[in-house]
C-alpha cells in the first residue's frame, strides 16, 4: 500500500465556498421552491467539484508513480460507508414501523439500490425526480451517491 505516499489536494477554502453555494441552492430549492427554482444546480456543482478533487488524486498519484487501485478504493469506502449505512440501516428500521407492506417492500427496494450504488437507475426506471410520488421515497437522495459511485468506479479505470 501506498497510502502514507498518495497525493491529496491541498485545502481549497473557494473549493468549500463552492460546496456552500451548492448546498444553500438546494436546501434553498427544495424549502423555498417557488423562490429558488434553480436550486438543484447545486448538485452539478458538486459533481463538478468531485470530479476535478478525484481527478486531481489519481493524475498526481500517477505522475508520482503511486496509484494504487486498492488505496484508492478503500479511501472511498472509508468516507462514504460508514454514513451510508446509517442511513440504510435508520431507513429500514424506520420503515419497518412506520410503513404499510407495499411501502416497506418499495422501501426495501431502495436500500438495495442505495448499497448498490444504482439508485439513480432504479429511480429511472420510477416516477420522475420531480413528480408529487417524490415525498413517498425517503431514499430519493441516494441518486445523486449512486451517479458519483460510478464515476469513481470506472474514471480510475
Amino acid at each position: 500500500m501506498n497510502q502514507q505516499y498518495s497525493i491529496h489536494p491541498k485545502y481549497r477554502p473557494d473549493i468549500d465556498g463552492l460546496r456552500a453555494i451548492a448546498i444553500l441552492s438546494v436546501v434553498g430549492f427544495h424549502a423555498f421552491p417557488e423562490w429558488v427554482k434553480g436550486g438543484f444546480v447545486g448538485v452539478d456543482i458538486f459533481f463538478v467539484i468531485s470530479g476535478f478533487l478525484i481527478s486531481s488524486i489519481i493524475f498526481g498519484n500517477l505522475e508520482k508513480n503511486t496509484f494504487n487501485y486498492y488505496d484508492f478504493y478503500a479511501r472511498r469506502i472509508r468516507r462514504i460507508f460508514p454514513a451510508l449505512i446509517l442511513v440504510l440501516v435508520a431507513s429500514y428500521a424506520a420503515g419497518w414501523y412506520l410503513l404499510l407492506p407495499d411501502e416497506f417492500k418499495q422501501l426495501g427496494k431502495h436500500i438495495a439500490a442505495g448499497a448498490g450504488f444504482v439508485s439513480n437507475l432504479v429511480l429511472w426506471n420510477e416516477a420522475g425526480y420531480f413528480d408529487k410520488a417524490s415525498y413517498t421515497k425517503p431514499l430519493l437522495h441516494l441518486w445523486s451517491l449512486g451517479i458519483e459511485e460510478q464515476f469513481y468506479i470506472f474514471w480510475p479505470l
